[in-house]
C-alpha cells in the first residue's frame, strides 16, 4: 500500500469556487452499455449525456454519466488539466443508459474516437470551471431517508441511507453548485430501454438546478455495488419491459432525492482545503465455475434458449475462451480524499457496497471525537466509481452469500476472476488512512504532502 501518493492541505481566509457543464451526448446509434442483455445500439436521446465539473481552489472534482471509466482514462483527464494530478478525481454516475465507455470492460465496445473527444470534453470541463472561479462560502448537512434505495441481495442486507449534501455560494448568496450523493444503482431503466439517459441521476439534476437557478448540479453515486430500487439483479437479465423500470419510475425516485437535496438543512463549513491520493493492490482470484464453460456454450447456442439468458451465456463463454487460461493478478486501486472546509470527499474505484461507506464514515465519526454519525462540521461523502472501474468489491461478509456481484460480474468486466475478499477491506484502510495524514496546517501555514 501507498498510503500517500501526492497531495497538499492548506489553510485558507476565503475560498474560491467554479462549475462547468459540457454536453457530450454521443449520435443516436452509439453503442450502449450496462446491460449483457441489450445488443442493440441506441435509438434516440431521452436526456443529455453531460460532463461536469466542480473545482473548489486548485482541486477539482469531474463526474460523467457512464457505467464507468477506465482508470488509465481518468488518469489521462487528471494529468491534462491545469491542475496537479493528484488534486483531481473522475467519477462515473454508473447509469446503465449512457453510451459504451471502458475499453475492454462492460460489452467492450467503446468508440475510440467518441472516448477521445470525452476526454477532451473532462478536460475542457475542469478548465472553464477553473476559469469561472470566483469568491464562494461552503454549506453542507444532510438530507432525510427518502427510501428509494433497497439492498438488492437480500432483504436483511445493510442500505447506506445517507445523502450528503454540499452547496457553494459566492459572496452575493448566489448559487455556483450543490452536489449530493446517494448510494444506490442508476438501473431504473431495464435493458429494454435504448435511449440515451442519466437515469435517475439526471432528473435529480434537473431538478436541483430548477430549484437553484444558477446552480451546476452534480451527483455522485455512492457505495451502490449492492443497491437499488428494489429489484435482484438477475431481473436485468431480460428484454421484456417492466411496469416498474421505466422514466416516470426514474423521475419519481430523482424528484424524491431532489426534494430532500432541496430540504436540507445546511450550515456553513470553515477549515483547510486538501487533497491526497493513495493506491492499494488487489488480489484477482481464480474464477471458481470457469469448468463449467463448455455449457454456456450449449445455452448460448441453442435456439431455444431465451435470447437474453442466451445473451449472458454468450458473454460468458467469450470471456471463457478470452480469459480462462489467465493467471489470477492484482489490480491497482486509487483512492483518494477531499477535504472541502468541513467536508470530507472519500472516492473508491469500483462498485464498493453499503458496508464500505457505512464502514468509513462510522470510522471518521469517531475520528472527530463526535461518536456519532453526521455530527461535525460538514458532511462525509462516500463514493464509488472513481479514477476506474474494474467490477465490484464485495466486502468479505457479502461472499458466503455468493451472487451475481460475488462470483460472475468479473466476466462481464472482462477480469480473469472475482476481487479477493480483502479487498474492501484495503480500500477502507487506505480510506482512512490518507484522511489520517492528511494534516490539518495552522492558518497562514501550508503544508505539501509527499509521502510513498
Amino acid at each position: 500500500m501507498s498510503p500517500v501518493q501526492g497531495g497538499f492541505s492548506r489553510a485558507v481566509s476565503s475560498i474560491t469556487a467554479g462549475a462547468a457543464v459540457v454536453d457530450v451526448t454521443p449520435a443516436v446509434g452509439a453503442a450502449m452499455s450496462g446491460f449483457v442483455a441489450r445488443s442493440s445500439p441506441s435509438t434516440g436521446v431521452h436526456d443529455p449525456i453531460t460532463v461536469r465539473a466542480v473545482c473548489v481552489e486548485d482541486t477539482a472534482l469531474v463526474t460523467v454519466d457512464v457505467v464507468g471509466l477506465h482508470e488509465d482514462f481518468c488518469a489521462a483527464v487528471a494529468r491534462g488539466t491545469s491542475l496537479p494530478a493528484e488534486n483531481v478525481r473522475v467519477h462515473a454516475t454508473h447509469t446503465h443508459g449512457g453510451p459504451a465507455s471502458v475499453p475492454g470492460r462492460l460489452g467492450d465496445e467503446a468508440d475510440p474516437v467518441w472516448l477521445e473527444s470525452l476526454e477532451a470534453s473532462c478536460i475542457n470541463a475542469v478548465e472553464e470551471a477553473l476559469q469561472n472561479r470566483r469568491p464562494a462560502r461552503l454549506l453542507s448537512g444532510y438530507g432525510i431517508e427518502v427510501g428509494v434505495a433497497q439492498n438488492r441481495r437480500r432483504p436483511d442486507g445493510p442500505v447506506d441511507r445517507s445523502l450528503p449534501v454540499a452547496q457553494l455560494v459566492d459572496s452575493d448568496g448566489h448559487p455556483i453548485a450543490v452536489l449530493a450523493s446517494y448510494a444506490c444503482h442508476p438501473v431504473v431503466l431495464s435493458a429494454d430501454n435504448t435511449l440515451l439517459t442519466a437515469d435517475y441521476p439526471g432528473v435529480v439534476r434537473r431538478v436541483v438546478e430548477q430549484r437553484s437557478p444558477g446552480a451546476v448540479a452534480m451527483f455522485l453515486t455512492g457505495c451502490a455495488g449492492d443497491a437499488n430500487t428494489g429489484h435482484a439483479a438477475s431481473a436485468s437479465v431480460s428484454l421484456r419491459a417492466n411496469d416498474s423500470r421505466t422514466f416516470a419510475a426514474a423521475e419519481a425516485a430523482g424528484t424524491a432525492i431532489a426534494a430532500a437535496v432541496a430540504a436540507a438543512p445546511l450550515k456553513p463549513c470553515d477549515g483547510p482545503i486538501a487533497a491526497a491520493v493513495g493506491q492499494t493492490e488487489l488480489t484477482i482470484d481464480a474464477d471458481p465455475q470457469v469448468a463449467e464453460a463448455s455449457r454456456w456454450g450449449e445455452i448460448a447456442a441453442d435456439p431455444n434458449s431465451d435470447p437474453a439468458a442466451a445473451a449472458l451465456m454468450r458473454c460468458w463463454a467469450n470471456w471463457a475462451a478470452r480469459t480462462a487460461a489467465s493467471a489470477p493478478t492484482t489490480w491497482t486501486a486509487r483512492v483518494g480524499v477531499l477535504i472541502w472546509g468541513g467536508i470530507r470527499i472519500i472516492t473508491l474505484p469500483g462498485e464498493p457496497f453499503a458496508r464500505t461507506s457505512l464502514d468509513i464514515r462510522a470510522a471518521l465519526d469517531r475520528s472527530t471525537g463526535s461518536g456519532m454519525p453526521h455530527h461535525g462540521n460538514g458532511a462525509t461523502f462516500v463514493v464509488g466509481y472513481t479514477d476506474g472501474c474494474p467490477g465490484y468489491l464485495p466486502p468479505a461478509c457479502e461472499h458466503p452469500h455468493g451472487g451475481y456481484e460475488v462470483l460472475e460480474a468479473h466476466r462481464y468486466y472482462n477480469l480473469p476472476g472475482p476481487f479477493a475478499p480483502d479487498s474492501a477491506t484495503r480500500l477502507t484502510q487506505t480510506a482512512l488512512t490518507l484522511a489520517a495524514q492528511v494534516a490539518t496546517p495552522k492558518p497562514g501555514q501550508s503544508k505539501a504532502t509527499n509521502a510513498s
